[in-house]
């Protein structure tokens, strides 16, 4: 039986009836089928009921949230998202997109989510080509002697992160910073911008700056 599947996340900061679950059950969407993460404000938080949603999807179902920033992952991984669902038989319904309810089953959805994707790559090229030019103009000022910075700046850090989660290579994207893998990771967790990976083999491997 085809069937409607509702997510909404609700932040630390938000309150508890924040509108999203009535805009989703407005839609159509069966207090059952509707699966709720709450206190999770960023990509990187535990989504157990967003991991429970997506199972229960069957090719014909319509996953429905209230917003794109529910999902809380950069353009570039919500496109990929949407993309994974179409993969799997199942449209994806926004609500809240450009002012207007967004369905990709639909020409205007799918046409909708096509422009977001040359937007999305043209954001990501512009982000890069700014880091990129960064460095240069560090390199060219001979503030990077020897090959690597003297100190890694917490904002190079979160620079190297936003890079990775929109799809760059690690190895690429740390190299150019003048950084191992090592050092990458070691920052990343002291500023809370990934779990604890103490287990990545690679990370082991790498030496440290």
């Amino acid at each position: 039986m085809i069937k409607l599947i509702g997510y909404a996340r609700v932040s630390s900061r938000q309150l508890p009836t924040d509108g999203q679950r009535a805009e989703i059950l407005a839609a159509g969407v069966r207090r059952d089928d509707l699966y709720v993460d709450q206190g999770s404000s960023g990509a990187r938080a535990s989504r157990p009921q967003l991991d429970l949603a997506l199972t229960a999807l069957e090719p014909g179902d319509t996953f429905v949230i209230a917003s794109l920033d529910r999902l809380g992952q950069s353009t570039q991984n919500v496109l990929a998202f949407a993309e994974d669902l179409n993969g799997r038989g199942v449209e994806l319904r926004v609500l809240n997109l450009g002012g207007g309810d967004v369905d990709t089953a639909t020409q205007t959805g799918s046409m909708l989510f096509t422009v977001m994707a040359a937007l999305g790559q043209m954001e990501h090229e512009i982000k890069r080509e700014r880091v990129l030019d960064s460095i240069d103009r560090r390199r060219n000022a001979g503030k990077n002697l020897g090959g690597r910075p003297r100190r890694i700046t917490n904002r190079q850090i979160r620079s190297a992160n936003r890079l990775i989660e929109d799809g760059e290579p690690t190895a690429e994207v740390v190299r150019d910073f003048g950084m191992s893998r090592a050092t990458f990771y070691r920052r990343a967790r002291a500023l809370g911008l990934m779990p604890d990976q103490s287990n990545d083999e690679t990370a082991k491997s790498d030496g440290a700056s």
